[in-house]
């Protein structure tokens, strides 16, 4: 990697879609579009670049009796180590018993270790939700329950409830995050037991707790199939709930015992208890 790059900005007043078309045809180094934009950044000087995009400008003021005028800003900047300015910029985090930390940082002995990448999957530990649903994992799972994570993600509490020594299950709608999910439990030697793409209203299985870290409005729509799916007595954690929709989601489960509300900023992760089997 060189220790410089250049990068050129280009800002057209008019005709836009005419002057990426040539940017695309002068280079085929990295081009970038933001707000009518155009930004190409290479290991060249892009002097020609940027000269032969000015004459372009001048030729289609001609060309249409107008002025367009086309600002360019040709830059010369400092290449950096991309890769760990991310890496330092996604640290480990300690909740509760559990440590969790991306791969390139060591386990530490003494704690339940979660080893996440992060990715598009939701769910690294760093979030509000991620983070208040682990402390409830932790207190209201026991060795040998039966768990169902609805709406996945990462799979990181699924694995956290794995280590506790339970019985995981986990769905999610998207077939990417249940992949990764699957990819994360063997990264970590934890032991998924079935998984599938669907929601709740899949599985037959009634469970000791349901965790579903979702959005409000899907724990509305979904709260009589993570009901369904619960053992009377069991516990369900219900997160990815903001305070002011958290009444919302209390009415639906208005029929079960509410054991603990957990907040952190403007989120809220609620515990309740089934009391009463769905009729």
């Amino acid at each position: 990697m060189d220790k410089y790059y250049y990068e050129l900005t280009i800002k057209p007043n008019l005709y836009y879609e005419l002057f990426l078309d040539l940017a695309s045809s002068l280079t085929n180094d990295a081009l970038e579009e933001l707000d009518e934009t155009i930004i190409i950044r290479s290991e060249d000087t892009l002097d020609d670049v940027e000269s032969g995009v000015i004459e372009f400008a001048k030729e289609l003021s001609n060309a249409f009796h107008t002025d367009i005028s086309c600002e360019t800003y040709l830059e010369k900047k400092e290449n950096q180590d991309w890769i760990k300015l991310y890496q330092d910029s996604v640290q480990p985090i300690e909740v509760g018993s559990f440590y969790i930390h991306p791969s390139w940082c060591e386990p530490v002995v003494g704690l339940k270790n979660i080893l996440i990448d992060p990715t598009l999957a939701f769910g690294s530990g760093h979030h509000e939700t991620t983070n208040t649903c682990l402390l409830a994992v932790e207190k209201y799972i026991d060795t040998n329950d039966l768990i169902a994570d609805i709406g996945t993600g990462s799979g990181i509490l699924g694995i956290a409830a794995s280590k506790l020594g339970a019985k995981v299950d986990i769905c999610d709608t998207d077939i990417v995050a249940v992949n990764d999910a699957v990819k994360n439990f063997e990264s970590n030697d934890a032991k998924v037991n079935e998984y599938w793409e669907g929601s709740a209203n899949t599985t037959k299985k009634i469970y000791d707790v349901v965790i579903a870290n979702i959005v409000a409005d899907v724990l509305v729509m979904i709260a009589r199939d993570l009901k369904k799916i619960t053992k009377d007595n069991g516990i369900i954690i219900l997160s990815g709930i903001m305070e002011q929709h958290k009444q919302k989601v209390l009415n639906k489960f208005k029929d079960c015992e509410i054991l603990e509300e957990i907040q952190q900023n403007e989120w809220v992760t609620l515990i309740v208890k089934k009391v009463n089997n769905e009729q």
